[in-house]
């Protein structure tokens, strides 16, 4: 194991779990999660991750980089009036529709057909209200968020991997060094929480198949994109099975989605990482062993992000979204014969309307959906 190897592994493990743990906790008070729970959701996912991540690279012989659903922490972070118990049945379910992605080709050639501009403006609908609280932030507590942005402003001038990780540490030092107390950690492994699942037809329709849906376009597919473009032939069948197998695993302890990384994976597969592209599988270990040591200090971090304002914490979210929305935004409008559909999907999933008990970014599909076919059916007259 070379050093490189190593600290690249840390690294993209540091900026993986920094840049977005705070959506994590989000997506965990918005289910109304004990802090046991969130806790057992922490560790649950860091081991997950390490766990695929190790196994794929070994079996594969390839550096496949795994991570936590990003965009379905958020997802889950924005709905409202579903119980803890209910989010894990919806986590289970989408790490079962996963899973027959892999096994069921005909699945996944559907998911293949979805419009990514389509998918794209749900993901965006989602994103943007985090993106839209930086503001509110900043006017409410201008003396802590207002460095906080500026610095994040600073480091994505010159290096972008580092600036939600420099942001959340300015806002940290800024909090405890004008007389917030540190808290006190007690110095105890974290355990796993099992939880049984409830299931509920809303919860599975308004949450679970969106989260399969944002963790299929927003994470795998620019995941296999990623190792496509280093070189490597995707082992996509294995990944999903994988993938989805070990997220029905952490579905019960309360953890949701485990996916492809895309950002995260780039940071690992450069020749700087291993000079041998086929001994760069290698770095799937490294990046393993860094994934599960966070997770057993998982309650030392949470108890120091817990002592901060959650103003902080929802500018940290916002400024790690910036990026996922553009890429978004970007998508959902590149192809102009789709952009009514996408704008459609964007406006009604990020307006947060729930009927029936389901959540906007399933209405906002739906209806982005209808757009499009009703478009397709105009030109089809046409012609």
């Amino acid at each position: 194991m070379r050093i490189s190897t190593i600290s690249a592994a840390a690294v993209a493990a540091l900026v993986g779990y920094g840049s977005t743990i705070a959506l994590i906790l989000a997506a965990a008070a918005a289910l109304g999660a004990s802090p046991a729970q969130t806790s057992s959701w922490v560790l649950a996912i860091c081991l997950v991750t390490a766990i695929g991540t190790a196994a794929l690279s070994l079996w594969t012989r390839i550096p496949v980089i795994l991570a936590w659903s990003t965009p379905g922490a958020a997802l889950i972070a924005a709905t409202h009036g579903i119980a803890f118990a209910e989010g894990v049945g919806a986590f289970l379910f989408a790490a079962l529709l996963i899973v027959l992605t892999g096994v069921i080709r005909p699945l996944g050639r559907l998911i293949g057909a979805l419009p990514p501009s389509i998918a794209s403006g749900m993901l965006a609908g989602v994103l943007l209200p985090f993106c839209l609280e930086v503001p509110k932030d900043a006017a409410a507590l201008p003396g802590l968020v207002l460095p906080v942005v500026a610095i994040f402003a600073l480091i994505r001038l010159i290096n972008p991997a580092y600036a939600v990780l420099a942001a959340l540490a300015v806002g940290v030092a800024l909090t405890f060094g004008t007389g917030t107390p540190l808290p006190a950690v007690a110095m105890a492994l974290p355990s796993l929480q099992g939880t049984l699942p409830v299931w509920s037809l809303s919860t599975l329709i308004g949450l679970g198949l969106p989260l399969y849906l944002v963790t299929m376009a927003s994470q795998n597919l620019p995941g296999f994109a990623v190792l496509q473009g280093a070189g490597y032939e995707p082992p996509v069948r294995k990944a999903l099975t994988v993938t989805g197998a070990l997220s029905g695993i952490g579905a019960l302890f309360g953890a949701h989605t485990l996916n492809m990384a895309a950002i995260t994976a780039a940071i690992c597969l450069g020749d700087d990482v291993h000079p041998d592209r086929a001994k760069r599988w290698t770095v799937g270990l490294s990046y393993a062993f860094w994934w599960a040591v966070l997770g057993l200090f998982g309650p030392v971090i949470l108890a120091g992000i817990h002592a901060v304002p959650p103003a902080l914490i929802a500018t940290i979210a916002g400024l790690a979204l910036i990026n996922p929305t553009i890429g978004a935004l970007s998508a959902a409008f590149s192809e102009p014969r789709h952009r009514f559909a996408a704008a459609t999907t964007l406006i009604t999933a990020a307006s947060g309307v729930a009927a029936f008990g389901i959540g906007a970014a399933f209405w906002g599909l739906l209806a982005g959906l209808a757009v499009h076919l009703m478009e397709s059916l105009r030109d089809r007259l046409k012609r």
